[in-house]
């Protein structure tokens, strides 16, 4: 360090971020930097390669607070009040502080929270009947085990966005039995009693942008039912709890919540309110999968920790198994240790506003805050929430990026470890859990799992499996370059592994007649050729050729592009090309028609 209080490299002159450009453009070697290096986000942002200093403009403001008493949910589907209550008890045991419980139908109060500490743990009730006679027990419960009427946290959903928007339905008398609990609920300032929900949203497909201008139509729309029935517009504001989905785009999802809020109290500001709200987050439904289910622990807990840093008041973090099973203890256990470890061990609850003043983050809140506020106000103009719905408007927006990300998907150039990329080959899948494909209602949002599609794929070969009680075995056939076929090959293997079929460890030959030969006669069901392409220009037709002479009914696929031989190769016998830019669902499904083919053919 210098004796003369000099500040760490003051020697070294500043680079300016048109210096930078400079230089990455000479590394570029003329290749376009945006196309290059700007990542183009769903949500129609620019997010630029590098941030400095030269990036700090004028930021949204009133993006939240870093809560310091996360709530940290589980949800219990109340059955009965007595078993409901044992589950509950064994959650707070397990260090969960907030209990959500699902309610189908009239349970007593007394026996449902009985040995619950109002005082310490929140609690919230999703009511699937809209009965308001629940929230009056209730609060005269909590009237009688309160210590003070600020120590009550949690909220009501009585789902009228949620149910509108998936079976497309909403009656006025839902509308006046939540107006009932709002004034049941005036005495208890930290307990909500209007649930907005934007989760289905996302869930449905919806890209950041989309999600946080429909909840705010959402709620615009459910505030003018409120107006009417004579519910003072502060007494709203202070009783909003807004539930959004969190997926896994880490910083962006941050920037979304911070977002939300910014946007929300400007909102307030229009109505001349102050906005007193609760903001939760859910693990999505759109992010996880059925295959290689474990990888849905690293999902959510990356969720979670957007969701955190993007300054929600609590969290209800969803089982890992949960798409294709009834949670088990283990996996509701894990579930609810995931935000205790991140606020507890990694201090995520325990710094104030960690993510303020950074330059991507800022600028990808204002962006998605700017771009929501433009579509919120296009639905708007377009007479508001209910009307865009029932004309199908949103709907049709959002259909319109679900259909961009399964093509990514597709492409696996929107990657899913365990779904398209880096498919796990010793599992075992039950054929009665995957899914048949998406089933489409346009005039209602269906929340689904991105990987239905690929599912279905996935599906066919447990079907081929079940009928057969054999798996089609692949073949990996390699000579020539070493590098490129040992690339070729790790390729080929991540690639047909969505597929569910065997295969095989990447087998060598020095002559390539004698690896045509081979694979020909051997047992396998679908062979890829991987090599170099100076390699192909030399052999591959040569390959094809010896192959097709020994056996016609195998698929026979090549890892690469090469297009000067293409035509010729198909002529000869090859089925197709494996390579980046190829359609999983397209090339598999076309691998598997012939598969079957072939079994039936070998069966008569």
């Amino acid at each position: 360090m210098s004796t003369n209080n000099k500040t760490l490299f003051s020697e070294f002159s500043p680079v300016s971020k048109e210096q930078w450009i400079e230089k990455v453009n000479v590394d570029l070697k003329g290749a376009d930097f945006d196309k290059k290096l700007v990542w183009k986000n769903l949500s129609k942002i620019d997010i630029q390669p590098f941030y400095n200093t030269e990036d700090k403009l004028k930021y949204i403001t009133n993006t939240g607070q870093n809560s310091q008493a996360l709530i940290n949910y589980r949800n219990i589907i109340v059955e009965s009040a007595e078993s409901a209550n044992k589950l509950a008890l064994k959650a707070v045991k397990e260090g969960i502080t907030g209990l959500l419980f699902t309610i189908y139908k009239n349970v007593l109060v007394d026996k449902l929270l009985s040995g619950i500490n109002l005082n310490e743990v929140a609690v919230s009730f999703i009511l699937q009947n809209n009965d308001s006679s629940f929230a009056s027990d209730f609060f005269d419960f909590a009237e009688q085990n309160l210590n003070d009427t600020k120590n009550l946290k949690g909220y009501f959903d009585l789902q009228l966005i949620s149910n509108y928007v998936t079976k497309g339905r909403v009656e006025d008398s839902q509308f006046d039995a939540l107006c009932n609990v709002v004034k049941l609920g005036k005495s208890y300032p930290n307990f909500k009693t209007i649930t907005i929900s934007g989760a289905n949203y996302l869930d449905a497909g919806a890209n950041q942008v989309q999600e946080v201008a429909y909840t705010l139509n959402s709620l615009v729309y459910v505030i003018e039912q409120c107006l009417d029935r004579d519910i003072h517009i502060e007494t709203i504001f202070n009783n909003l709890h807004i539930q959004l989905a969190v997926g896994s785009e880490y910083f962006v999802e941050i920037g979304k919540f911070r977002a939300f809020n910014s946007a929300l109290t400007a909102l307030g500001k229009e109505y001349g309110v102050p906005v007193k709200h609760m903001l939760t987050a859910k693990t999505s439904v759109w992010s996880k999968s059925i295959t290689d289910a474990h990888t849905n622990l690293l999902r959510a807990t990356t969720e979670t920790m957007s969701a955190i840093l993007g300054n929600v008041d609590g969290v209800l973090i969803d089982a890992y198994d949960k798409e294709f099973n009834n949670p088990s203890d283990f996996s509701s256990r894990i579930a609810g240790n995931i935000a205790t470890i991140l606020k507890e061990e990694s201090y995520f609850g325990k710094v104030s506003n960690p993510v303020d003043g950074s330059y991507y983050i800022e600028d990808v809140s204002t962006k998605i805050a700017e771009k929501a506020l433009e579509l919120f106000k296009a639905i708007e103009a377009q007479g508001g929430f209910y009307k865009a719905f029932e004309a199908e408007i949103i709907q049709q927006q959002i259909a319109e990026i679900r259909q961009e990300k399964i093509k990514l998907i597709s492409q696996r150039r929107l990657p899913m470890v365990g779904v398209n990329k880096y498919p796990n080959l010793m599992e075992t899948v039950s054929l009665e859990i995957l899914s048949s494909g998406a089933e489409g209602n346009s005039k209602v949002l269906t929340p689904r799992r991105a990987s239905l599609e690929i599912e279905a794929i996935r599906k066919v070969t447990e079907q081929i499996v079940d009928d057969t009680k054999k798996r089609p075995v692949v073949e990996l056939t390699s000579f020539g370059n070493l590098t490129m076929r040992k690339a070729r090959a790790a390729f080929s293997y991540d690639f047909i592994g969505v597929s569910g079929f065997k295969v095989l460890a990447e087998q060598s030959y020095n002559d390539v007649e004698k690896a045509a030969k081979s694979s020909a006669l051997s047992d396998s069901d679908v062979v890829i050729i991987c090599s170099s392409d100076d390699d192909y220009d030399a052999s591959a037709l040569r390959f094809v050729q010896v192959f097709r002479s020994l056996n016609t009914d195998k698929v026979l696929l090549l890892a690469g592009h090469p297009v000067n031989l293409l035509d010729t190769l198909t002529a000869s016998g090859l089925d197709g090309c494996i390579h980046m830019k190829s359609d999983v669902i397209q090339t598999i499904s076309g691998v598997q028609k012939k598969v079957q083919k072939n079994i039936k053919s070998l069966e008569v």
